[in-house]
C-alpha cells in the first residue's frame, strides 16, 4: 500500500532557515580573522560554486583549524554544501557537529528531525509496523527542544518569525509521529497533529506536503484512539448490567453515556479527516484513502447514505465546525427491537434468534421473551463441549461453536450411564434430521458482559432434559408363500 508521503526528506529540510553572515577579514562590529592563511583557506572554501567541492574544502578548512572564531558559521556552510549536494547522511552529520557548538541552532535542529523523521518512517515491516523506534524518538527530543529554543540577538524579529513558522510544524510532526508509533499515546499524538495544523495555514492541507500528510496521520490516530475508548464502554456496559441498585445504576448509566459520546467521537473526527484528504489528495492515494473512509463511515453510520455531505464539508474547512455530526447506526438493542416488534408470534423466532435477543436486547425485550419461553419445552440442536452423567453443555449459535463455549446447559432428568455420556465434539441434532435429539425445559438465562478477550453472550439452563434417539423403523414382514399339493 502507498503511504502518503508527499516530499522527500532533503526536499522539506531544504527550507533555509538560518542565514551565516558574510565574514570580512578587517571589518569593525564583524568577526574578524586574523591570520592570512586561515583567511585565505576561509575565501577558497566559501567561494566554491560546486556543492561537493565546497563541502570538501569546508571540511579541510575545519580539520585544519578547528577552533576557529568562524566554526559555527562554517559547519551552518557545511550542512547547506551537503544538502545542495543531496548528501542526507553527511548533511545530518554536519548538522549534529554544528549542535554540539550551537546547541539552539534551528537549522541544524529543523534538519535533523526531518532526516530522523524520514528514517523513523522508513523502519517499517511488511505488516507496517515499526521496526526501530530510535529515529522517532531522537527526533521528537531533538523537535521538543527546537519549539522552545530562544531567538538568537542577532536573528530579527521578523525573520525568528518566518523561521519558527517554517520550523515549528515539522517539530509538532516529529513529536505527533513519535507518540503514535513509539510510545502509542494516540491522544498526545492527536493534540500534537491539531496542533501542527493549527500553525499550518489552510491551504496547506489542500495541496502535498506536510500539511495534507498529517491530516491523514490525524484520521489514524483517532481510529487507533478509539481502539482504547471502546474498552470504557465495555467496562459501563458490564456496570449497568451487574448495577442492582437504582442508584448505582443511573451513575453507571452516566459513565456509560459519557464513554459512548467519546468513543463516537473518535469516528466523527477520522471521517471527516478521511473525507479532507480524499478530497485534495493525489490521484494515486485516492483509491485507498476512500476505502478507509467508507468502511469507517459505514460502520458508524450503517449505510453509505450522508457521505456525500461529509465530503463537501470537509472540502470547505480544515476542521470540523461546529454543530457537525453524523447519525450513529442503530444499536443491536434497537435492532432487536424492531424485529420483536415486527414478530406477531415471538414463539416462532428460531431457537439462535431467541438467543440474539437474550443477550443483546434491552432487558424490557430479553424479559418479555423470556416470559414466553419459560417453562417450555425446547430441543437443543448444538455441538457438546462438556458432559457428564447429570449435566450436558452444548455449543448452539455459530457465535459459540466457533469460541467454543457453551451457552446451553442442560441439567438431566435422569443420569445418563457412562457409556450414554456424549462425547466432546459430538452433535446433537434434531429427531427430523436422524438426532440423537437433546431437549429440555427452558429454567434461567444469565446475560453475560463482553470482556477484552469475549464478546457479550447469554448462557441458558434447562432443566429436566433428556437424550431420544429416532426410533429404528420395524422391520417389514413379508408373508411367508403358500405352499400347494402336488399331485
Amino acid at each position: 500500500m502507498k503511504k502518503l508521503v508527499f516530499a522527500s526528506v532533503m526536499a522539506l529540510a531544504s527550507i533555509c532557515l538560518v542565514s551565516a553572515p558574510t565574514l570580512r577579514a578587517q571589518d569593525s562590529g564583524t568577526i574578524t580573522i586574523k591570520d592570512p592563511a586561515e583567511f585565505a583557506a576561509y575565501t577558497q572554501a566559501t567561494t566554491q560554486s560546486d556543492p561537493k567541492a565546497k563541502a570538501a574544502a569546508i571540511e579541510s578548512f575545519l580539520q585544519t583549524y578547528p577552533q576557529s572564531v568562524v566554526k559555527n558559521d562554517m559547519l551552518s556552510l557545511l550542512v547547506d554544501a551537503y544538502q545542495q549536494a543531496g548528501d542526507v547522511a553527511n548533511a545530518l552529520s554536519a548538522a549534529k557537529r554544528l549542535l554540539q557548538v550551537d546547541p539552539n541552532n534551528l537549522k541544524a535542529i529543523f534538519l535533523s528531525v526531518a532526516i530522523e523523521k524520514g528514517q523513523c518512517q522508513k523502519a517499517v515491516d511488511a505488516s507496517g509496523n515499526q521496526t526501530d523506534t530510535q529515529p522517532c524518538d531522537d527526533a521528537a527530543a531533538l523537535a521538543q527542544k527546537g519549539l522552545v529554543a530562544p531567538k538568537p540577538a542577532s536573528v530579527a524579529d521578523a525573520d525568528w518569525k518566518a523561521q519558527t513558522a517554517a520550523g515549528y510544524p515539522v517539530f509538532d510532526s516529529a513529536i505527533a509521529w513519535d507518540d503514535s508509533v513509539s510510545k502509542k499515546d494516540f491522544k498526545a499524538a492527536i493534540a500534537q497533529y491539531k496542533a501542527e495544523l493549527t500553525l499550518l495555514p489552510a491551504q496547506a492541507t489542500t495541496t502535498p506536503g506536510i500539511g495534507l500528510s498529517d491530516t491523514l496521520n490525524l484520521a489514524e490516530a483517532y481510529i487507533k484512539q478509539e481502539t482504547a475508548d471502546a474498552k470504557p464502554v465495555r467496562d459501563a456496559l458490564a456496570a449497568v448490567a451487574a448495577a442492582t441498585d437504582p442508584t448505582a445504576k443511573a451513575a453507571a448509566q452516566k459513565t456509560l453515556d459519557d464513554a459512548k459520546a467519546v468513543d463516537a467521537n473518535d469516528y466523527l473526527q477520522a471521517i471527516y479527516f478521511y473525507a479532507r484528504v480524499l478530497n485534495f489528495a493525489p490521484a494515486g492515494f485516492k483509491p485507498q484513502i476512500e476505502k478507509k473512509l467508507d468502511y469507517w463511515y459505514n460502520r458508524y453510520h450503517g449505510g453509505m447514505d450522508g457521505l456525500d455531505a461529509v465530503k463537501t464539508l470537509s472540502q470547505a474547512t480544515e476542521f470540523p465546525p461546529a454543530g457537525y455530526t453524523i447519525a450513529p447506526a442503530p444499536t443491536t438493542e434497537e435492532k432487536i427491537h424492531k424485529i420483536l416488534v415486527s414478530t406477531p408470534d415471538l414463539t416462532t423466532l428460531a431457537l439462535a434468534d431467541k438467543e440474539l435477543v437474550l443477550t443483546y436486547g434491552a432487558k424490557d425485550d430479553a424479559d418479555k421473551l423470556w416470559a414466553l419461553m419459560k417453562d417450555k419445552d425446547t430441543p437443543v440442536p448444538g455441538i457438546v463441549i462438556a458432559a457428564t452423567a447429570s449435566q450436558i453443555k452444548v455449543a448452539v449459535t455459530e457465535d459459540a461453536k466457533q469460541a467454543k463455549t457453551a451457552d446451553f446447559i442442560v441439567n438431566l432428568k435422569t443420569p445418563l450411564a457412562d457409556k450414554e455420556i456424549p462425547a466432546v465434539g459430538s452433535e446433537f441434532k434434531l429427531l427430523s434430521e436422524g438426532g440423537p435429539e437433546l431437549d429440555g425445559t427452558y429454567d434461567t438465562y444469565t446475560q453475560i458482559a463482553a470482556t477484552d478477550t469475549a464478546s457479550q453472550s447469554a448462557q441458558l439452563v434447562l432443566r429436566d432434559g433428556f437424550i431420544q434417539e429416532k426410533k429404528k423403523a420395524a422391520p417389514v414382514h413379508k408373508p411367508t408363500p403358500a405352499h400347494r399339493a402336488t399331485h
